[in-house]
């Protein structure tokens, strides 16, 4: 089975709650699974020749919370090109905001720069529309798990 890591970029605790979710529906299916919750460049290091799974919310400017920004500046500035990668994003935001999921968006943005391949389409959740995300994520975790090799 594959290894995961799962990356989380979370401000009140949603995404934190996702990925905890994504966490036990890919052990229960045979993965092997870690979940950072302050993701370093080490650690991104080592599932770049595995999988990544990106969870993140967004704040009201469309920014990600502080808790993945280190993350993503030193992927930006230190990473490069990584066709390796085999990725998937779960982006969480509130479509009464103009920026919606725009930190899921800014992440698979710049993975998809840096040549890495998503795995599956990108997940987006409203809050405005599902105020518990793990009812749309947990089937979507499932179908992703599926697609690993």
């Amino acid at each position: 089975m594959a290894q995961v890591g799962i990356f989380v970029g979370t401000v009140y605790g949603n995404a934190l709650m996702v990925a905890e979710e994504a966490e036990a529906i890919l052990t229960k299916q045979g993965h092997q699974v870690k979940l950072f919750e302050e993701g370093t460049l080490e650690a991104w290091q080592y599932y770049r020749s595995h999988y990544a799974l990106v969870i993140t919310s967004t704040t009201g400017q469309g920014n990600l919370p502080d808790s993945i920004v280190p993350l993503f500046e030193a992927i930006r500035e230190h990473v490069g090109y990584q066709p390796e990668l085999r990725y998937g994003v779960i982006a969480l935001g509130d479509s009464s905001y103009d920026h919606f999921c725009g930190g899921g968006r800014a992440f698979d943005a710049l993975l998809q720069e840096q040549g890495a391949t998503r795995i599956g389409e990108r997940l987006e959740i409203d809050a405005i529309e599902q105020p518990e995300p793990e009812v749309v994520s947990g089937p979507w975790v499932q179908q992703w798990s599926t697609l690993l090799g």
